[in-house]
């Protein structure tokens, strides 16, 4: 299942050998090195608050890093949306409830303290500055050929701000590839477990190649927590073990994992616009609810294609009430009135989560705002789409026209520029 990411495009399962990732996580445990990946070498090159050490070898890069552990600013919300009355448990809703409140107290604790949260400055030995450039100027290329429509949003973003986007996109790519990608097949919850101690050193400024040198200097420049990188990878060890979701609740921390947490990843990031009167919680929220969003339009979307590799993401409580049954979309039956009742319900249940990220965007920092409103109103004209197919997503897969698409731009920025009231 194609994780969402919360402000682009669901990701292609094209590229993982081309990220080494797979061989660089079975590296992590055993004397593996991936083809595009080389051993750890020795040089100290210092940094603010992390020592780290790059050594350009040719075509490969080596990368050691020491120093000490990156502060966390933002603690993160590790559950869901305090939101949704009704639709899950109460000891969920105040579970999230407590979490949030912990973080935006944390938060403004933080701002009251430093007076704002812009990014450190770089204190570097001369020539180590290229070669971190030139990491995030890949990071650029890889989100450029596989989410053409957000990289070109990231273009309007401070150079900081950009580049770091692009090192969080790469490394949620990259993730979602060793449950979703070619290699899926030999990805072990061992193996998971690898690609988790290798992100916890690399937030303690120990990158083990390109990509996550980039992300290392982004959490370090911008402060950011690692809670909600290792519930991503909890999202994919739950696609290892689990393919049936009893009802929505399990849905709901499902959708949290692999896309929720983008959000968190990314708000640092995006930045809260200095004239904002919202609270921190209320920004966390929307961020939360946009990726739910989007990954409920991506299971509503890919139905078929899940029933076809025996995944079925859909509440089998609610399909039960509907007179529906897990067979019947595994059997790829025909539509029918029941399934059209329920897909109804089923949408207008993301859209809820749509309406009420869109009270967040605008909190946003301005020059941040035109690429989360393209991906949301984009997002949301997929499930235009599947109503448009009569609610057949078991043989067909909905899809936005490059030509809606582009409308969209335009209309999108002008969201950004002007607020939601246009």
């Amino acid at each position: 299942m194609s994780l969402a990411l919360v402000w682009v495009l669901s990701p292609n399962a094209e590229v993982c050998t081309g990220f080494g990732a797979v061989d660089s996580v079975f590296w992590c445990r055993s004397s593996v090195v991936s083809s595009c990946v080389a051993p750890r070498s020795r040089s100290s090159i210092s940094r603010a608050r992390v020592k780290t050490n790059l050594k350009k070898n040719e075509s490969t890069w080596c990368f050691n890093v020491e120093g000490q552990k990156t502060a966390g600013l933002f603690p993160v919300v590790s559950s869901m949306v305090a939101s949704q009355v009704g639709e899950m448990g109460a000891s969920s809703e105040q579970k999230v409830y407590d979490v949030v409140l912990k973080q935006a107290a944390l938060v403004n604790r933080q701002l009251r303290s430093s007076g704002d949260l812009d990014v450190k400055p770089d204190i570097a030995l001369p020539g180590t500055l290229s070669l971190l450039s030139e990491a995030y100027v890949r990071c650029g290329e890889v989100c450029a050929e596989y989410a053409k429509t957000f990289y070109l949003g990231t273009l309007l973003m401070t150079p900081e701000r950009r580049r770091a986007i692009w090192a969080i996109y790469v490394w949620c790519r990259r993730t979602d590839e060793l449950v979703d990608g070619p290699n899926a097949s030999h990805i072990t919850p061992t193996a998971l477990n690898g690609w988790e101690s290798r992100l916890e050193d690399l937030f303690q400024g120990r990158p083990f190649d390109m990509f996550d040198a980039a992300l290392s200097d982004t959490v370090a420049k911008f402060r950011i927590d690692i809670q909600p990188f290792k519930d991503m990878i909890e999202g994919m060890r739950t696609d290892l073990r689990k393919s049936r979701y009893k009802n929505f609740e399990e849905l709901y921390l499902y959708c949290y994992y692999v896309a929720g947490t983008v959000g968190l990843m990314s708000v640092p990031v995006m930045g809260i616009a200095p004239e904002s009167k919202a609270t921190t919680e209320s920004v966390y929220n929307a961020a939360l609810a946009l990726g739910i969003a989007n990954q409920l339009t991506n299971i509503l979307r890919d139905v078929g294609e899940d029933a076809r590799r025996g995944r079925v993401y859909l509440p089998q409580d609610e399909l039960a009430q509907a007179g529906l049954s897990v067979e019947d979309i595994l059997a790829r039956r025909r539509i029918t009135d029941k399934w059209r009742s329920f897909m109804k319900k089923q949408i207008k249940r993301a859209r809820m989560f749509f309406d009420e990220a869109e009270n967040g965007v605008t909190e946003l920092s301005s020059a941040s705002r035109w690429p989360v409103w393209a991906s949301l109103l984009l997002y949301r004209q997929i499930l235009d789409e599947i109503e448009a197919n009569d609610y057949d997503n078991i043989t067909k897969r909905a899809y936005v026209s490059k030509a809606k698409k582009l409308l969209a731009l335009p209309f999108a920025y002008g969201k950004s520029v002007k607020g939601v009231n246009l």
